[in-house]
């Protein structure tokens, strides 16, 4: 493929880029990440907050590179203030997406058959009956409605609950720590105070599944812990990054979904004329949408590594944007062009290499379900005001409308 033209290119991190990571409206993909992809793909950042600078790796191969290295440490994050876009760390020590091999592959083994291509279709039926029970009271109700709390919300909290077998009662609490844990406008100490919360939720939760076990991941994560297989922090970090993931990040992908097709009708009348098209359909919006604002989790090189061009060192802070490969025009034909029917590399929006996402599988099923039903249900399906209207979430990891207003 012919790369397109661009800037002469700076030097591997000849400058430091201060990155505040600003909020962006709508789907609008971040200016500092599309310059530097093209100018300086390999490049050193700093953020708002902790401290230094970092590597920035933004082209494609370049962070397949990185993400698979073994060399690249998660766990040498912990208690290390590196520069990063919020105040708190989201992800807990000790927990899978700040370990390490042999103890993250421990880890990832206890929930990876549960998320495995089995199980999650064989949650397909449950997916579909609750999007028909919602999108039924949807209609029932009557037109404008906000799919983010008629379906893209409570969908995927439902069946991550189901999952793990909290209570349905409990399903509220959790959406009030997740939205507290999640946000980059919250102090250290508030994040923290709710973060010891859903902390001593999950240990009472687990003395009841030790007495009372039932059919789910949780109870088989505690039966796991009460054997040996994992400790009580490491039980209670993986019930909370399973929560956090299922119920933030699926109903914002979802709703950036519904809300990309409303705003590219052509796209979406080639979706409504071949069905059939829907998986790779949810493929290429996973590619398309910035779904989160700023980056990940960084990593610490144990080691030395070229990576375009510039030399990673022993005790570098590395972070790479998934978001900016999977923009990057060496690999994929207008990359800043929404298109249904691509079918070029696959799109890194679940990570790459052992941090790869876990949730992947049921959270394409999830998309799948939601915009099927939509589509069969609401052949009329429209944004219900014009889109300088709408209100997007500020101060938060995952991007995504407040509410999507819609009518039929």
């Amino acid at each position: 493929m012919t790369e397109e033209a661009c800037p002469a290119r700076r030097a591997p991190g000849e400058a430091v880029h201060d990155w505040p990571v600003d909020h962006l409206p709508a789907l609008e993909f971040d200016p500092l990440l599309h310059r530097l992809l093209r100018e300086e793909p390999v490049s050193r950042i700093r953020m708002r907050f902790g401290e230094g600078h970092a590597w920035l790796v933004t082209r494609y191969e370049d962070v397949k590179t990185v993400a698979a290295d073994p060399r690249m440490s998660r766990a040498l994050t912990v208690d290390r203030p590196v520069t990063s876009m919020t105040p708190h760390v989201v992800a807990p020590a000790g927990g899978i997406g700040r370990t390490d091999p042999p103890d993250h592959t421990r880890l990832r083994r206890l929930v990876a058959q549960t998320f495995g291509r089995k199980r999650v279709e064989a949650l397909r039926p449950r997916a579909q009956e609750l999007a028909e029970r919602m999108t039924t009271r949807m209609l029932e109700d009557g037109a404008p409605a906000d799919l983010t709390e008629c379906l893209t919300g409570p969908l995927p909290a439902q069946l991550i609950g189901d999952l793990l077998g909290v209570p349905a009662d409990d399903i509220g609490r959790l959406q009030g720590w997740r939205a507290v844990i999640l946000s980059s406008n919250h102090s250290q100490e508030e994040s923290d105070a709710v973060k010891r919360e859903i902390a001593g939720y999950f240990r009472e939760l687990a003395g009841h599944r030790a007495e009372h076990p039932g059919d789910d991941l949780y109870s088989a994560l505690v039966a796991a812990q009460a054997d040996g297989g994992l400790s009580m922090p490491e039980l209670v970090s993986l019930a909370v990054m399973l929560v956090l993931n299922g119920m933030d990040a699926v109903r914002n992908q979802v709703s950036n979904m519904v809300y990309a097709l409303l705003t590219h009708p052509e796209q979406l009348d080639r979706l409504r004329a071949d069905r059939a098209l829907l998986p790779q359909a949810v493929e290429e919006l996973l590619r398309y949408i910035p779904h989160r604002n700023g980056v990940g989790l960084p990593r610490i090189a144990t080691g030395e590594l070229e990576v375009g061009g510039a030399t990673i060192r022993d005790g570098d802070v590395v972070y790479v944007s998934y978001l900016a490969a999977n923009r990057d025009h060496s690999v994929f034909t207008e990359p800043d062009r929404l298109d249904l029917s691509r079918d070029e590399a696959p799109n890194l929006s679940f990570g790459h290499g052992a941090h790869y996402c876990v949730g992947a599988l049921l959270t394409r099923m999830e998309a799948e379900v939601m915009l099927a039903t939509l589509l069969d249900r609401f052949p009329g399906l429209r944004l219900a005001a014009g889109t300088e209207e709408m209100r997007w979430r500020r101060g938060s990891i995952n991007r995504g409308p407040e509410a999507l207003w819609v009518a039929w």
